[in-house]
């Protein structure tokens, strides 16, 4: 077999599923063969042309699960099934001389710098393979990277067990951090967000929902006699959620942004001053962050069976970013290359 099917990302708004190459698989490198791939917002900014670095032709996605098909010349072994770290750093700069390559001033993403896996298979260098053990669903290990997300935001945010936590946005990512703070102790976690579906899986997965007409401070209030949140995740990454932030959080408490912000935002920086909150934020995850989310996967912490995902086949590529871009009946989209394993 010298070809394979992809979704290639051609110009604003257009995706093309065709024979394509099969790709060329460095020395020493390894070719992983994909169950599924994970749409992220990241690959919807890209679809409409407003990505500053991706340009067409382009194979996107970088959640991937898959097996391996060509072993590298370390890591993984042929048939393991495993998810990709797909962080490009570039090895010079400050960032990664001190180990701390996922905030690499040149940071890049297989998927948008390099061929990703909306695709029949991947090339990618070994030391980005994480094997997933035996027994997850590969679907499952999808997850793992934005779970990574989650995990990177709530070792970075300081949290306590006990704490109240407020999380502002339902969407993939701020559900995934309230399932790993709820995991790491937090006391109670209220969750605001404005789609009525994504408020309802929220509240179905146990957590704390702001109701409609109603604000975070006007919820937190009664639950904290007035202080307010002792840690709040930002995972909405809108001008009117960062407007409060601070007001939302408690003296001596801890603000995260973990959604990217589009632009420059206004924060109330004095209330940052007068309350002595830590602010900090979240670019992506290191890679012990990605080991500690297949452990989380693999044992079951989460109970992300219960985490609402749709697959689709990648003939259907473009219901399945119509669908991420709806948000009302899943969390996450998927895309598969494999037959049978779609849901629609």
């Amino acid at each position: 077999m010298s070809t394979m099917k992809a979704a290639v990302w051609t110009g604003t708004d257009q995706v093309e599923v065709t024979d394509v190459p099969l790709p060329d698989v460095p020395a020493g490198w390894a070719l992983v063969k994909v169950a599924y791939d994970g749409v992220c917002g990241t690959d919807l900014s890209i679809v409409h042309g407003k990505h500053p670095r991706a340009t067409a032709p382009l194979i996107m996605g970088h959640e991937i699960s898959g097996w391996v098909e060509v072993a590298g010349a370390t890591g993984p072994t042929a048939g393991a099934l495993v998810t990709v770290e797909p962080l490009i750093s570039c090895g010079g700069c400050r960032a990664c001389r001190d180990g701390h390559p996922h905030v690499c001033r040149r940071l890049g993403l297989y998927g948008i710098d390099a061929p990703g896996a909306m695709a029949q298979y991947v090339a990618v260098p070994p030391e980005v393979l994480h094997e997933v053990p035996a027994g997850v669903d590969p679907r499952t290990a999808t997850l793992a990277e934005p779970l990574a997300v989650a995990v990177h935001a709530v070792a970075l945010s300081g949290m306590h067990p006990g704490d109240t936590v407020a999380v502002y946005g339902a969407g993939p990512i701020g559900v995934l951090t309230a399932m790993v703070a709820r995991h790491e102790g937090a006391g109670t976690v209220v969750i605001t967000e404005p789609s009525p579906w994504r408020r309802q899986v929220a509240e179905d997965l146990g957590f704390t929902v702001v109701a409609d007409g109603s604000t975070m401070v006007e919820t937190l209030a009664p639950l904290t006699d007035g202080e307010g949140a002792d840690t709040t995740f930002d995972s909405a990454a809108h001008p009117t959620v960062a407007a409060e932030l601070t007001a939302a959080t408690r003296v001596l408490g801890r603000i995260v942004v973990v959604g990217v912000y589009k632009q420059p935002t206004p924060l109330d920086l004095q209330a940052v001053c007068f309350k002595e909150q830590t602010v900090v934020g979240v670019r992506v995850y290191t890679s012990a962050d990605m080991t500690r989310a297949i452990e989380l996967i693999a044992a079951g912490a989460l109970g992300l069976d219960r985490f609402p995902t749709k697959a689709f086949a990648l003939a259907d590529v473009g219901a399945a970013l119509a669908a991420a871009t709806s948000g009302q009946d899943c969390l996450k989209v998927l895309i598969t290359p494999l037959d049978g394993k779609a849901d629609a």
